[in-house]
């Protein structure tokens, strides 16, 4: 099996992108709306208390907090939107030569589930934000995200590929 390191290359690039695009619209979000996004010291403070045995909370918040939680948090979100992007780049062929936009979208809408069957019961927020105060708008705010991931892994795919040709 040969490894194509400008896909990696290329696939990295379309996910830190897609990763930027859905934290500006989680700006947005609060800025205009008043809707905050998910704390990523959080997903930190969740994935340092792992190596501890700690894998569920009743509640990340009243969990002690970590040295370095943000840190790890931050690092931890660019990677996953890193991952998400090149597990697609890898199943579907030939995507990030030529990119669509539908099969962005549906994967981007898809990833929505890791957020609401790992992530937010494992912090103590139920099943799809079941436990948080408002569940509906955790959830669309969850769906509306990751739709907005999937529109940046095409718009990233696109200027990568723009860039690519500029260089050739």
């Amino acid at each position: 099996m040969s490894i194509d390191i400008d896909l990696w290359i290329d696939a990295a690039a379309v996910g830190v992108g897609a990763t930027v695009g859905m934290d500006l619209w989680n700006l947005l979000l609060k800025r205009v709306a008043g809707i905050p996004s998910l704390n990523y010291c959080f997903l930190g403070r969740w994935l340092c208390h792992m190596p501890r045995g700690v894998f569920r909370h009743a509640s990340i918040a009243t969990a002690p907090a970590v040295r370095y939680e943000c840190a790890v948090g931050w690092i931890a979100h660019y990677s996953i939107g890193l991952v998400f992007a090149l597990a697609f780049a890898l199943s579907v062929p030939g995507w990030i030569a030529s990119p669509t936009f539908t099969p962005a979208l549906l994967y981007g809408i898809g990833t929505v589930v890791v957020p609401m069957f790992v992530l937010q019961p494992a912090l103590g927020f139920g099943v799809a934000g079941a436990r948080t105060p408002r569940p509906l708008q955790a959830r669309l705010k969850s769906l509306a995200t990751h739709t907005v991931f999937g529109v940046g892994l095409y718009a990233s795919a696109l200027l990568v590929r723009h860039l690519r040709d500029l260089g050739s």
